[in-house]
């Protein structure tokens, strides 16, 4: 399973990443995390952990990375993994920025109808906070 969501905004694609980067404060838009933490710089194979409303703490891996553009993290379920991709897209119409998120391994069928659904249902509120956050800084 695999399902994305894009949003224009009025914010610059540095006040979208800022909001990115700053792991300690994705629950402020993420409504379904309790807490997030990264080990020392936002860069490639960084680790992180995340812990979800209602489920254990998590460990992430940023998994690719193209600074200012685009970042993927990666956690590890049994027999599966949870990708989640962010990009920002830039061209005459403005600023565009995307989540992508799909799950890969054995069990992605599984895991993919446990939790991909409600992910795919609280995405454009998410971002739509995010996009709120950012226009905020101007």
């Amino acid at each position: 399973m695999k399902f994305s969501h894009t949003v224009k905004t009025n914010a610059t694609p540095e006040q979208i990443w800022e909001i990115w980067v700053d792991v300690n404060n994705w629950p402020k838009w993420d409504t379904e995390l309790e807490s997030a933490c990264i080990e020392g710089d936002f860069t490639l194979y960084a680790k992180g952990k995340l812990k979800p409303k209602n489920a254990p703490v998590s460990v992430f891996l940023i998994s690719e990375f193209e600074s200012k553009k685009s970042y993927t993290f990666t956690t590890q379920l049994p027999l599966c993994k949870l990708n989640v991709r962010r990009y920002l897209t830039v061209n005459q119409s403005g600023t565009f920025f995307t989540h992508e998120i799909s799950f890969t391994g054995l069990l992605s069928f599984l895991f993919s109808n446990l939790f991909g659904r409600k992910f795919q249902k609280m995405l454009p509120e998410v971002m739509d906070k995010i996009r709120k956050l950012a226009e905020e800084r101007n």
